[in-house]
């Protein structure tokens, strides 16, 4: 079940909320000693005594968000903080919102690339993605229909990608990131996971804290969708780029127009080096003291950004930004030459699980710098039959625009269908 759908059984009748939050709880208790996409649950007795737009929905909450009532260790063995002393901003606003908390999910050190316990439900062999992993595997395997991320790169799009989950990610800024520990501050960025695009328009509404409305079909007669790779000479595999030249096929059976003709777009491939460079330079001044304090129990790959950020002159940081403005301006031609912009989510499907990596953000860096809201949608396949996402992208503040094409979209080209390995 969609939490939609839950919560139009809650309201005829046909289900309660605490039969659904057992029924969470019952699958958890399936899957988790296979998946393990959690750090620390509620207690199964626990009862949503909340009212709102998501009475009943039990939701997960990424490992970097401080919470009341859970620990958080920020995906590391080295920290822990017992309770916080106040939710994370978008915890607080789900709690309000009559939202359980199911409890933390796990994360990748600091949300960077080292990876946690979590398994890909599809393939456990394989990594789910990160930084979110816990969240986006959670999702896909049924245990929660919602569960709140981070992306600084491609933390959201990933693992949505690799685990056959809807992941979106806001315009940057539009959800408070109150709370929550950074990594980098002007890349930081909340999203959720899950089934349904409908349900994340819920989750949306309820952090904007504005009105909900199920997502209405729509015409896509005249929507005009642009594909495009940053970088455009990315190593893209060759099942996912069939996969995305099926894509385009199936978008223009449905009436859709498609170019990959689009002005300017190869001047955008600097941002994936100038994302990178900000990332490093913000990151060492996010984790100082943790840096200053735990550098010998750190993992290779977090201590080595963030020795790389110190590094980075203060001149260099500043270039880098405004050259970064500077590609911005060359964004807003895109979108008027289409309404949308088309690009693989993932390098690949999801690599095996090597205990060293959780894959490669390449073609969300960009967009992630830019601070465009994207969406990944669980469409495709490829090797091994393993879920491959499309993510479209929108222009800045048009979230509300990218969820009803989204829905659109997807309810006409129908999601991924394969069953988890079990």
């Amino acid at each position: 079940m969609t939490a939609v759908e839950a919560l139009q059984r809650m309201a005829n009748k046909t289900l309660s909320g605490s039969e659904y939050l057992a029924s969470c709880f019952d699958r958890i208790h399936q899957r988790e000693g296979k998946v393990q996409a959690w750090e620390c649950l509620a207690a199964p007795q626990a009862v949503s005594h909340g009212t709102g737009l998501l009475q009943n929905i039990p939701v997960g909450i990424k490992d970097i968000y401080d919470t009341r009532d859970f620990p958080t260790r920020w995906g590391t063995e080295y920290i822990r903080c017992d309770r916080s002393v106040s939710d994370a901003s978008p915890v607080a606003l789900l709690k309000n919102a009559g939202a359980f908390v199911m409890g933390k999910t796990v994360s990748t050190e600091f949300a960077y690339f080292s990876p946690g316990k979590t398994r890909n439900p599809y393939d456990l062999d394989r990594t789910p993605g990160g930084s979110s992993s816990g969240s986006a595997a959670a999702v896909a395997d049924g245990m929660v229909p919602i569960a709140l991320g981070t992306q600084t790169a491609g933390s959201i799009t990933r693992p949505a990608s690799y685990c056959n989950v809807i992941g979106f990610k806001p315009t940057y800024g539009l959800i408070s990131r109150a709370g929550i520990k950074s990594f980098s501050e002007t890349l930081d960025t909340v999203g959720y996971f899950a089934r349904s695009v409908n349900d994340i328009a819920l989750v949306h509404a309820a952090l904007t804290c504005t009105q909900f409305a199920p997502l209405a079909r729509l015409d896509l007669a005249g929507l005009k969708i642009g594909v495009i790779r940053v970088p455009s000479d990315g190593d893209l595999d060759r099942d996912v780029e069939g996969a995305l030249d099926r894509t385009c096929q199936r978008l223009s059976a449905e009436g859709v127009a498609i170019t990959s003709s689009l002005d300017h777009a190869r001047e955008l491939d600097r941002l994936v080096e100038l994302q990178s460079l900000v990332m490093a330079f913000e990151s060492s001044r996010c984790l100082a003291d943790v840096y200053f304090q735990h550098a010998d129990d750190m993992s290779d790959k977090l201590r080595e950004i963030l020795e790389r950020g110190f590094a980075i002159t203060l001149d260099e940081y500043y270039g880098a930004r405004q050259e970064a403005e500077r590609l911005q301006s060359r964004v807003a031609p895109l979108f008027k030459e289409v309404d949308l912009l088309l690009s693989p989510s993932a390098v690949n499907v999801a690599p095996l699980a090597s205990g060293i990596s959780t894959g490669d953000p390449l073609y969300s860096r960009a967009w992630t710098l830019l601070g465009l809201p994207t969406i990944s949608l669980p469409i495709e396949s490829g090797h091994h039959g393993m879920p491959v996402g499309m993510q479209l992208i929108a222009p800045r503040y048009r979230d509300s625009v990218l969820l009803g094409y989204s829905h659109e979209l997807l309810a006409r080209l129908g999601r991924y269908a394969r069953a988890l390995d079990e």
